[in-house]
């Protein structure tokens, strides 16, 4: 096999596990997935050896890519019994990113690629489902135009506002079919750059794909996490599952245990009739575990026994990304969770009482885990409570009030303590989470990939903010009737999950009953020898 050849996931025939330095993380654990029998949607991979060449703009390497899609898609095609850019019977993809390393909302993703003013109609004749289509070229034209023409969000979010306005409705979800053309023939006039194409479509996306590796976040975060010396991203096509297919189908993100403390529970994000980027984004605020096993208890059931095969098979704690459609569960992607140390030593002690891993490797992964931000920490004395927002990481945190990750990291600078307020936190934001002791916004998912990244930094975060309006321009915010300065103290506890005013005292304690356990292993390992 060529190096720059596609590799293949979840179509017939032998399933065959993927190298992650070769095929990237998610492709490879995707490869893991399809061999446990999991569902799986078929997909291909182009390698991450292709990236630099790609993004260096080198000839060979830009054919090397166009060869690959071609003969990815031809065995797509087979294995769907669709076709790419049929008018009758459209097959659609999503293009995702893929390092050898996971990196969480870093990268680029473009979904439903292969649509145009004739491909939406088969959809409509394929699905007997006008409001899917309509729905699913929206979302393309918007992602494709932000992701790949770098056309800035705010003015599709601007046209999406208005629509809301002129059809007088809650929100983009209720906008019917009739609207959601209108809004789309809006979008086709911000992005009249978007090719017909849809193969030329599915070139530009991968291309912005491998560029996303050299984009500012992507860079900061291996800055951040020492990872300077990995070889670019892969990308991974894979057929389109329709989690906004209606009220029978979603999308989600679910942790094997409580990424916070470690509690053995599926900690479930869960979004009715969307697609995963609604979760991931942390632009909405999803249900839990509870509102998927009502509304779709077959469902819920098989993301619990497909969850805890991941977890044993992959003998870590495990973050899950699904989609339902119309009832059918499908996994496209699980990794190692990022949780906070606090969760990593609970992790471990269970781990080792369930026969997960044994003593010696608990202890290996032990050394790994930096104490100083397991410790528990609380706020000394009580405050009067001025609101409430969803707990994504745990802890406590004092700091001036910053509305935007420059003047966060300028605060920082002088050595004090900073809360990042915002109203959404995406991973554009990394550089000010980097530096910020706490972060609140208004709207948020406890999954999102900023909250992860979060949690894997040890900073304390609280999601969807009850009553929180942030005006960045102005540098303020407002919490209700409570007016908020930037600079002026606030005091976020990610274990009750409420907000108050003022500077408060913290008290830290070690998590003593963890550091016990621990020390009995060091000792049983050392009197086997």
């Amino acid at each position: 096999m060529s190096d720059f050849a596609p590799r293949f996931i979840g179509l017939p025939g032998p399933c065959v596990e993927l190298d992650p330095g070769v095929a990237g993380s998610k492709a490879a654990e995707l490869s893991r997935i399809a061999k446990l029998g999991l569902d799986v949607p078929p997909a291909f991979v182009l390698p991450t050896a292709l990236c630099a060449a790609v993004n260096r703009g080198e000839l060979d390497a830009l054919d090397a890519m166009a060869t690959g899609l071609r003969d990815g898609m031809t065995r797509l095609e087979e294995a769907t019994g669709r076709r790419f850019g049929d008018e009758r019977s459209p097959l659609l993809v999503s293009v995702r990113s893929g390092a050898a390393v996971s990196m969480p909302g870093m990268l680029s993703t473009v979904l439903d690629v292969g649509l145009n003013q004739e491909t939406v109609r088969g959809v409509i004749r394929q699905t007997g489902n006008p409001r899917l289509a309509w729905d699913c070229y929206c979302r393309f034209l918007r992602m494709f135009s932000e992701v790949v023409g770098n056309e800035p969000a705010e003015a599709f979010s601007a046209s999406v506002e208005e629509m809301i306005r002129t059809e007088n409705v809650a929100d983009e979800s209720e906008l019917d079919p009739e609207a959601l053309e209108r809004l789309a023939d809006q979008f086709a006039t911000l992005a009249p750059d978007v090719p017909h194409d849809p193969f030329e479509q599915l070139k530009a996306a991968a291309h912005a794909v491998y560029l996303s590796w050299e984009g500012a976040r992507a860079r900061a975060y291996r800055r951040i996490n020492g990872l300077d010396h990995l070889e670019g991203t892969a990308v991974t096509v894979q057929a389109m599952v329709f989690g906004n297919a209606g009220f029978d189908s979603g999308a989600g993100v679910a942790f094997t245990r409580n990424p916070a403390t470690g509690a053995r529970e599926l900690y479930v994000d869960f979004l009715v009739d969307a697609q995963g980027e609604d979760v991931v984004s942390g632009r909405r605020i999803p249900s839990d575990a509870g509102l998927l096993a009502a509304r779709l208890p077959q469902a819920a059931e098989a993301l619990s026994q497909g969850a805890a095969r991941l977890e044993r098979e992959f003998r870590d704690v495990q973050d899950v990304e699904f989609t339902i459609e119309n009832g059918r569960l499908y996994f496209l992607q699980t990794r190692s969770a990022k949780r906070t140390a606090r969760a990593a030593l609970r992790v471990l002690i269970d781990f080792v009482a369930e026969g997960i891993i044994d003593r010696k490797t608990a202890l290996a992964r032990f050394a790994a885990i930096d104490l100083k931000c397991a410790s528990i920490t609380r706020f000394a004395g009580d405050a009067a409570s001025i609101a409430s927002a969803v707990a994504a990481a745990p802890g406590v945190a004092s700091g001036r009030a910053a509305f935007d990750s420059a003047r966060a990291k300028e605060i920082a600078a002088d050595g004090v303590p900073v809360v990042l307020v915002t109203h959404d936190i995406t991973t554009e934001n990394i550089d000010g989470m980097a530096v910020a002791d706490g972060l609140l916004t208004a709207v948020g998912a406890r999954t999102a990939h900023a909250a992860v990244v979060a949690r894997q930094m040890g900073k304390v975060c609280l999601v969807g903010c009850d009553g929180l309006k942030v005006d960045t321009p102005r540098r303020r915010a407002a919490i209700g009737e409570i007016s908020l300065n930037e600079g002026d103290w606030l005091s976020l506890d990610g274990n009750t999950g409420t907000v108050s005013l003022g500077r408060r005292e913290i008290i830290s304690e070690p998590p003593a009953a963890e550091l016990a356990e621990i020390d009995s292993w060091r000792q049983a390992v050392a009197d086997r020898r």
